[in-house]
């Protein structure tokens, strides 16, 4: 969903259109995809896991297509622009930018924490946790809020980048256990990590040349 403000904003923008623009773009379309996964998976005022997960199977489907309109209809530049943008990178990283994420990502690692409890009890199925007294709805809508903050001010400025957030958390979950509190930061200082040396390599492996940041993590 990101992608596709992103692209839209190269192709209705030229391209050379201002970062900002574009991160503002793939930031707010992040959010309004979620949302719309959310909304297309509730039904009788309640999401199920497997729902949420095929609805967002399906959009993201949607979104591909879209990708590749914009990708059909753009000037050459533009295309290029797309395609790069896709593949993820750090290059254009500055101070600037670090002060608008680092206050979206620290506030949402710090919501997520205090979600980690109730998380917990979650995991332990959704009917035991609504008898143990959770509101399985209302931490699932909290959750997909954080989340969702947190992805699209990341994706906003660099890009698509595949991989850290599906394998970071599952090997620091078998590494530590599944405890929320403890697996949340960890997740999030791990992938940190994995990411600059992702981007160490990226830079540094080929003579002269910068791999993309997104292509370099698939394939690892």
């Amino acid at each position: 969903g990101a992608a596709v403000g992103a692209c839209a904003a190269i192709v209705l923008g030229g391209a050379f259109t201002a970062g900002w623009a574009l991160a503002g773009a793939a930031f707010v379309t992040g959010l309004l995809t979620t949302t719309l996964v959310y909304v297309l998976s509730r039904s009788e005022g309640r999401t199920e896991v497997v729902t949420v997960i095929l609805t967002g199977v399906a959009v993201n489907a949607f979104a591909g297509g879209l990708i590749a309109l914009f990708t059909f209809v753009a000037s050459p530049a533009a295309r290029d622009q797309i395609v790069f943008w896709q593949l993820g990178s750090l290059g254009g990283a500055t101070w600037e930018v670090v002060s608008v994420v680092a206050p979206l990502a620290v506030g949402g690692v710090v919501a997520a924490v205090v979600l980690a409890p109730k998380l917990d009890l979650l995991a332990l199925g959704e009917h035991v946790a609504r008898h143990l007294g959770v509101d399985v709805e209302r931490v699932r809508q909290a959750a997909i809020v954080v989340v969702a903050v947190l992805v699209c001010s990341g994706v906003a400025f660099t890009g698509i980048i595949l991989f850290v957030g599906l394998v970071v958390p599952h090997l620091m979950r078998i590494a530590l256990g599944p405890a929320h509190r403890v697996l949340i930061p960890a997740a999030a200082l791990c992938g940190a990590v994995v990411l600059l040396a992702a981007d160490l390599g990226a830079r540094t492996l080929v003579p002269n040349a910068d791999l993309p940041l997104g292509m370099l993590t698939s394939l690892v």
